[in-house]
């Protein structure tokens, strides 16, 4: 009997087979294993699993984070238009107008003296209603004219300084006390210019106060006094 022959028959079994030795069943199996571990490998990819998605999340986080050379450029754009911001353009207009002379606003009170003021409130009586009217607020003022001595009561509105009294204290005038009133006068004037030309009108003015309204009253009579010494001379 040969060697050959003398050997066990279940180590000739466990022997690798060639792919020639291979039956049609097993080379299908292993053919269909092959495929499905692809189809795994594959599925894992597309949904995210797997090393590969790994190593793509690291490609992706180094993809947002920019390059030293990259921050270096976008430092250099940021500091370029902030030196172009800050060179603003130097523009220079020449006026249409050139204004050589200054205006000077004529109130007619500049050869005068104020000698009182006193804040307060005018009325005028209306002589076709038969009632007061109110002329305004403001301060009522007595200016001296440093010339010829006399006295006239010139009253102007708040804000808008237009006229509201303006007449000569002349010593036909005399004040009388409002009705049921301390702190307020009335009296007539002849003369008043306030609204451009003389006219008679019936004027009441009021205080904040009696005490006020006294000083008034004092200031006016003694303008009376001096007046009526001048007008008497110039007569």
């Amino acid at each position: 009997m040969s060697e050959a022959e003398n050997k066990p028959k279940d180590v000739a079994a466990d022997a690798p087979k060639s792919d020639e030795t291979k039956t049609v069943t097993e080379q299908a199996t292993e053919t269909a294993a092959a495929a499905a571990s692809a189809v795994k490998d594959n599925v894992f990819s597309m949904f995210g699993g797997g090393p590969k998605k790994e190593k793509a999340d690291e490609k992706d986080e180094g993809a947002d984070e920019p390059s030293g050379s990259s921050k270096a450029t976008a430092a250099k754009t940021a500091d370029e238009e902030d030196e172009v911001d800050d060179k603003e353009p130097d523009v220079h207009f020449e006026p249409v107008v050139h204004l050589t002379e200054k205006v000077d606003t004529k109130t007619h009170e500049e050869s005068e003296e104020q000698t009182f003021k006193m804040r307060a409130k005018l009325f005028k009586f209306d002589r076709d209603s038969r009632e007061w009217k109110e002329r305004g607020t403001g301060e009522v003022r007595l200016l001296k004219h440093k010339e010829n001595g006399r006295t006239r009561l010139v009253m102007r509105r708040d804000k808008t300084l237009k006229v509201c009294a303006n007449h000569y204290v002349v010593p036909d005038m005399k004040l009388s006390p409002n009705v049921g009133s301390d702190r307020s006068w009335v009296w007539n004037a002849s003369a008043d210019v306030s609204e451009g030309e003389p006219e008679a009108q019936t004027l009441a003015i009021r205080f904040g106060n009696s005490e006020n309204a006294n000083l008034f009253k004092e200031a006016f009579i003694k303008a009376q006094q001096e007046n009526e010494a001048l007008f008497s001379k110039s007569d």
